[in-house]
C-alpha cells in the first residue's frame, strides 16, 4: 500500500512530555474495489491515526491488518477472500495479531464470511467505518469473541475529512454522495450502499479545500450516480452549482468526473463543465448498452434515441470531449443481432475511452432469475470481440494525437524508461486509462508540463516536455 505524511488534520497524538508520537499498535490496511471504497478507506485510515495507531506498510509484524472489501461482482469477492486467506495465513504462523474484515462484502455477504473464514477477528459493514477504533481496540486487545458491527445507512452522507490518503498526494476523490437509487436489475450496490444520500455542498467544499491545501491538484469527482447528486436534499439536481464552487477552489489544476449517470445530464451542467476554468473535457458516463429491449431489461430509463441525443449535444457543445464509457455483454436474452448493434453503435459513435465486462450473475439480482443465461465462454467471446473492435478506435485516436501539444500531469518517474516520466493527458483518469511517457528532466509528480506528442505506443503515448502548460 502506497504511504504518505498525515495532513494535518489528521495528525497523531504525541506525549506532552516528550513530543514522541504515542503508538497505541501498528496495523496494516489493505484497500480493495473502487475508487468510493478508498474514500473509506482513506477515512478509517485518518480515525486511526487520530487515535494513535500506527501505518506499517507490510502486513508482517502487524498487531492487527484491517482489510477493505469490494463485494462488487463475484471476481472483486474472491479477490477478497484470496487477501483474507492471505492475512489468515500470517496470523496463523504467529506473524500478525489478529484480522479485522470491512466494506462492501462484509456488508453484503456476512453470513458467507463466517462461514468461509471463520478465524476473521473482527467484521465491519460499509457504515460501521466511523466506528474501526473501536473495533481495532477490540482486535488488538485479542478478545476471543468474534464480533460483527453493522449500522443502517446514514439519512445523511457521512464527511470524509480528516482522511490519510494512499493515493499519491497530487490526485485524490471526492465522494459527493453516498448510495443509489437506480434499480438497474444487474447491480448489487443498494444493497451494500443503501438508497442515495447527497453531502451537503459546504461539506464537499470544505473537504475539497482540505485536499487542496494538502496538495492535490487534480480532484476526481465520485458517487454511485453524480448526476443524481442534490435531488433528496434539495429536491433538484445541483451538480452543477457544485461544480462551479469547485472551481473557484485555489491550489486545484484540473477536477474530473466520474460516474455520470445519463438521465440527469442538462444543458446547464454541459455548460458549466464547458465553460469552466478547472473541469477538463472528460466525462466518465456509464452507458452499459444501447438496444432498447436490453436497456429495458436492465431498468435502465433510458434508451437509444434519447442517449443518442444526449451524445450528440456534448460533442457539439463541449469541445474537444473525451467520453468514457462501459458496456455489460452477455445479459440475459441478449441475442447475437443486438450484440450486433451495440457493435456497431461503438464503431460509429468512436468514444475514446471503452471499459467492456461480461454480465455477473449476482445473487438477490432482478437479473439473476431472468431467462436466457449465456455461458461463460459466450460472455468472453463477445467481451474479445467488442474489445477488439474498441482498440482499432482507441489506437486510431493515439495516432492522431502525434504532433499535438498537450498540458500533462506528471505521477513520477517511468521505472522501466531511464529519464522518462509516466503522466497523463486529460482524457486520462488515474488507475483507468491510459499514460504518456514524458521525456524530460527534474519533473516530480504533480508537475503539469507542456508535452509535444512525439509518438503513439498502442494506447499510450510517447512525448517530450517543451514547457509549462499554457
Amino acid at each position: 500500500m502506497p504511504g504518505r505524511s498525515l495532513p494535518l488534520a489528521a495528525s497523531a497524538p504525541t506525549d506532552t512530555a516528550t513530543n514522541a508520537p504515542l503508538t497505541k499498535g501498528h496495523y496494516a490496511f489493505i484497500s480493495l474495489g473502487c475508487p468510493k471504497n478508498t474514500v473509506d478507506s482513506e477515512r478509517m485510515l485518518g480515525k486511526l491515526a487520530q487515535d494513535g495507531y500506527t501505518l506499517q506498510a507490510e502486513a508482517a509484524g502487524a498487531d492487527v491488518v484491517i482489510v477493505n472489501t469490494c463485494g462488487f461482482i463475484e471476481p472483486a469477492r474472491q479477490e477478497s477472500l484470496a487477501v483474507i486467506r492471505e492475512m489468515l495465513a500470517l496470523k496463523k504462523a504467529g506473524k500478525v495479531g489478529a484480522v479485522v474484515v470491512a466494506g462492501c462484502m462484509a456488508e453484503r455477504q456476512r453470513e458467507l464470511l463466517l462461514q468461509e473464514v471463520p478465524e476473521v477477528d473482527q467484521i465491519v459493514g460499509v457504515f460501521g467505518r466511523e466506528e474501526i477504533v473501536a473495533v481495532v481496540d477490540r482486535a488488538v486487545a485479542q478478545q476471543q469473541e468474534q464480533r460483527s458491527l453493522f449500522r443502517p445507512a446514514p439519512v445523511r452522507a457521512f464527511e470524509d475529512t480528516a482522511r490519510l490518503r494512499i493515493t499519491p498526494r497530487h490526485f485524490a476523490y471526492l465522494k459527493i454522495s453516498e448510495g443509489c437509487d437506480r434499480l438497474c436489475t444487474y447491480c448489487a450496490i443498494p444493497q451494500m450502499r443503501g438508497p442515495h444520500v447527497t453531502k451537503p455542498i459546504d461539506a464537499v467544499i470544505r473537504e475539497a479545500q482540505e485536499l487542496a491545501a494538502d496538495g492535490v491538484r487534480e480532484l476526481i469527482i465520485v458517487a454511485q450516480d453524480t448526476t443524481y447528486y442534490g435531488i433528496d436534499l434539495y429536491g433538484r439536481p445541483r451538480l452543477a452549482e457544485l461544480l462551479r464552487e469547485l472551481d473557484q477552489i485555489e491550489g486545484i489544476e484540473w477536477i474530473r468526473i466520474l460516474y455520470a449517470y445519463p438521465e440527469y445530464i442538462s444543458d446547464e451542467l454541459i455548460a458549466t463543465c464547458a465553460g469552466a476554468k478547472k473541469i477538463i473535457p472528460y466525462l466518465d458516463l456509464p452507458l452499459q448498452h444501447i438496444n432498447d429491449r436490453i436497456l429495458k431489461r436492465m431498468i435502465r430509463r433510458v434508451n437509444r434515441a434519447a442517449t443518442e441525443a444526449l451524445l450528440q449535444r456534448l460533442r457539439q457543445q463541449w469541445p474537444d470531449l473525451a467520453l468514457r464509457t462501459t458496456f455489460i455483454v452477455g445479459f440475459p436474452g441478449e441475442t447475437e443481432a443486438e450484440f450486433e448493434e451495440l457493435k456497431q453503435f461503438v464503431a460509429d459513435f468512436r468514444f475514446e475511452r471503452v471499459g467492456v465486462f461480461p454480465y455477473s450473475r449476482e445473487p438477490g439480482t432482478p437479473a439473476a432469475k431472468l431467462d436466457g443465461h449465456w455461458p461463460e465462454e459466450v460472455k468472453q467471446a463477445r467481451v474479445q470481440a467488442l474489445m477488439q473492435l474498441q482498440q482499432e478506435v482507441a489506437f486510431a485516436w493515439a495516432a492522431a494525437q502525434v504532433g499535438r501539444e498537450h498540458p500533462v500531469i506528471i505521477d513520477g518517474p517511468d521505472p522501466d524508461f531511464p529519464q522518462h516520466f509516466r503522466g497523463r493527458t486529460y482524457a486520462d483518469a488515474p488507475d483507468i486509462d491510459c499514460t504518456v511517457r514524458v521525456r524530460g528532466k527534474n519533473l516530480h509528480p504533480g508537475d503539469f508540463v507542456r508535452a509535444k506528442i512525439t509518438a503513439a505506443d498502442g494506447y499510450d503515448l510517447v512525448a517530450k516536455a517543451i514547457g509549462p502548460p499554457w
